[in-house]
């Protein structure tokens, strides 16, 4: 139901629209990044209470960030099949609440991190948050079709939050974890971009699927997926990882080239339609950066 403006609005219905604000989804993703991370910064198990404030204030972060992004675009959520249903389009929310609610959660998780974890940590956080809002939402997304490329430098930075938390400093392995994300994002999203870059093109929105071939699109993501598959690598002979994390990203990575070699396969035959199978290739990547990063926390107990 869409509420009219100023209409009956339940209270368990606008506590829900809040939380999907925050799109909570995109955060477990997030999370899955940052907390294997803090198990390889620590060698081991980290403080139990140091893991929660890291993942409270990481929610509330990127819950900021989100709420301000849905600030931002509520002029095309109402345009985009994907999005019609978004608190903001259906005015569950209003926008003068979204932008109250997106800064205070800005405001909030800064704080919580500096007083909570350190600050170095809470400089990062509100570093992807400005990011995020301002070069990708308000900058990049309607300009360039490299929107997702260079906007994705967000989506890393949990990495480099999980690692300064743990040790209040930075080192190789999360750069190298913070560029595994980098190169992981476009091929992750242009599948996405592929099966509904009809929305896009409706609004403006030049995603690469949108002003290209799914010929020329496969051949960038399988380009992504290899420099991505050969940067996970990096870590063990660096040592900062052994033979499990080893063997998962080389299984996980090979299994994730097939796909997206089979994708750019359909794409150069002309396949179109629910026969390409892009969303194969999206639904994988979910799971590839979960087996990675859970073998990023195991392995330290393995050496």
């Amino acid at each position: 139901m869409t509420p009219s403006p100023g209409g009956h609005r339940p209270f368990g219905a606008r506590v829900k629209a809040f939380v999907a604000l925050t799109k909570p989804r995109i955060i477990e993703l997030l999370l899955i990044t940052t907390i294997p991370v803090m198990f390889l910064a620590e060698q081991g198990v980290p403080s139990l209470w140091l893991v929660l404030t890291t993942t409270i204030g990481g929610y509330l972060s990127a819950g900021g960030a989100n709420a301000l992004n849905m600030y931002i675009d509520r002029d095309i959520d109402a345009l985009m099949d994907r999005t019609s249903q978004r608190p903001l389009v259906t005015g569950m929310v209003s926008p003068r609440e979204c932008l109250a609610f997106g800064i205070t959660l800005a405001v909030v998780s800064t704080l919580w991190f500096g007083l909570l974890v350190n600050w170095l940590s809470a400089a990062l956080s509100l570093g992807a948050l400005l990011f995020y809002v301002v070069i990708y939402t308000m900058i990049l997304k309607r300009r360039t079709s490299q929107n997702i490329v260079w906007g994705g430098i967000a989506g890393c930075m949990p990495v480099l939050i999980g690692w300064s938390a743990v040790t209040d400093s930075m080192s190789w392995a999360a750069v190298i974890l913070f560029l595994v994300i980098f190169f992981w994002t476009p091929p992750h999203y242009w599948p996405l971009s592929m099966k509904v870059k009809e929305d896009y093109a409706r609004v403006g929105v030049p995603m690469l699927p949108v002003i290209a071939s799914n010929r020329v699109v496969a051949r960038q993501i399988v380009a992504y997926s290899w420099v991505m598959v050969a940067v996970s690598l990096l870590l063990t002979p660096l040592g900062y990882t052994g033979w499990f994390y080893t063997a998962v990203a080389l299984v996980s990575g090979g299994w994730w080239l097939w796909e997206a070699h089979g994708l750019q396969n359909r794409a150069k035959s002309g396949v179109t339609g629910a026969k390409l199978k892009e969303m194969r290739l999206f639904h994988w990547s979910i799971t590839y950066v979960s087996l990675l990063f859970v073998a990023v926390a195991v392995d330290p107990f393995l050496r």
